[in-house]
């Protein structure tokens, strides 16, 4: 098939749809705004890529003619834009045919929710579009309620993992320290000060009964870098965890395997996830996951069995759960199996992009 991608190029989640679909013979080629422009992450030089000439919010808008001009040229079997509030806007405003429409969170989740503009031109996209994908069946429910009383089909197309890549390692891990990880953002909605809160409570009771030595044997990681960092900085040197918690900034996506690698225990604690990749991630290399009861984890973990699902914005309950698995090595290893097989089923990423490929041979 010959594919135009229409998305921002800087974006890894980008970079791994068109470096595996060329891998799959299909030609692609990549368009994105002027500022959009690849960074840190590797595309393929096999990828045909399109720089359009206008960047910022108008380029959505002002782009459209430019896009035109190059789909007249090229003639591509299907267009695929990602993310439906800018490039769905610059799609539809191109008369952009057959399209494929993939939203991504928060595109559906908060953009239509800042104005009436923003809603309706939210609304006129997705109705636009010849087809929608969503990553996850909570977002495409999400689209639906936005386009309520109208009831559209939508193709759920996971954004798994390769679990080549993200496999078990355990040799890695330390016998000395139990390790509580988390990769995301320093941002409000990630709520990493939940986290530090709760490891402190955890902390706490296990001194009060007696095990302290369990306690002194638990360890912090959290990968990230952003605008809560000096707040996070503050907590901790507040609650007396230096010796415990380890801010080890952003990391390449290339290293999350290795960082996973010498965790125990996965931790996210969000105000709210449309896909929750983190979580799929640290399942797919065996790492029982404790996670908040956000959209996207509720559908990704499954409570019990491959993690603890737990109430969001509760520090207490983060606690509990986080205590369970400190005090039950067996028990993390059976939902750590759980989880990978639960990946393979169900977010390995090859069988992913076979669904995608079939709602582009379902649309052309």
């Amino acid at each position: 098939m010959k594919i135009f991608l229409l998305a921002n190029a800087a974006s890894i989640h980008t970079v791994r749809w068109v470096n595996t679909l060329v891998e799959r013979e299909h030609e692609v080629h990549l368009v994105f705004n002027f500022d959009h422009n690849p960074k840190d992450n590797q595309i393929s030089s096999k990828v045909i890529q399109h720089r359009l000439k206008y960047s910022g919010t108008k380029a959505y808008f002002i782009n459209a003619f430019g896009l035109k001009q190059l789909l007249k040229k090229i003639k591509p079997d299907i267009v695929n834009a990602h993310y439906a509030s800018g490039y769905g806007t610059l799609a539809r405003l191109a008369k952009v045919s057959p399209l494929i429409l993939s939203v991504w969170g928060s595109d559906v989740y908060d953009f239509p929710y800042q104005s009436k503009l923003k809603m309706n031109i939210i609304k006129k996209n997705l109705l636009y579009a010849t087809k929608i994908a969503a990553t996850s069946y909570c977002m495409a429910n999400q689209v639906n309620r936005l386009l309520d009383p109208i009831k559209v089909d939508i193709g759920v197309t996971p954004f798994g993992v390769d679990t080549e890549i993200f496999s078990p390692r355990e040799k890695y891990k330390s016998k000395e320290k139990i390790y509580i990880g988390i990769i995301k953002a320093l941002e409000p909605n990630y709520r990493i000060t939940d986290l530090i809160k709760a490891v402190n409570i955890v902390k706490g009771n296990l001194e009060k009964n007696g095990l302290a030595d369990i306690s002194n044997s638990i360890g912090v990681s959290i990968y990230g870098d952003g605008i809560q960092k000096d707040e996070i900085v503050s907590l901790i040197d507040q609650l007396k965890l230096n010796d415990t918690v380890e801010l080890k900034g952003t990391i390449p996506n290339s290293e999350i395997p290795m960082a996973l690698e010498k965790m125990n225990i996965f931790c996210v604690a969000s105000d709210s996830e449309s896909f929750g990749v983190a979580a799929v991630e640290a399942m797919a290399m065996e790492l029982p996951v404790v996670a908040t009861d956000a959209d996207g984890f509720k559908e990704v973990v499954e409570d019990g069995v491959t993690g603890i699902i737990v109430e969001r914005k509760n520090e207490q309950a983060l606690a509990n759960a986080l205590t369970k698995l400190v005090l039950d090595p067996v028990l993390c290893e059976l939902m750590g199996k759980a989880g990978r097989k639960r990946v393979l089923k169900m977010y390995d990423w090859k069988d992913n992009v076979g669904v995608m490929e079939g709602l582009y041979k379902e649309v052309i």
